[in-house]
């Protein structure tokens, strides 16, 4: 393992509470078309608070492997 970690959206389990884009500290995710999606700036830090307040799992941090 690198330790290297992804942020996954996965849109067909969302929602669209809005609660991830709602907690996240850099403001980088918000509700497109009622699905959250990354924002085009990518202020994302991997932090995983978005990932621990999902109701519906859709998303997540994904660790890369070797």
């Amino acid at each position: 393992m690198t330790g290297r970690k992804t942020l996954i959206i996965e849109p067909s389990w969302c929602k669209g509470c809005g609660i991830c884009a709602a907690v996240c500290p850099r403001g980088a995710l918000e509700l497109v078309g009622e699905k959250a999606r990354l924002k085009a700036d990518n202020q994302c830090v991997l932090c995983g608070i978005c990932e621990q307040h999902c109701p519906d799992y859709a998303v997540y941090l994904k660790k890369e492997e070797a």
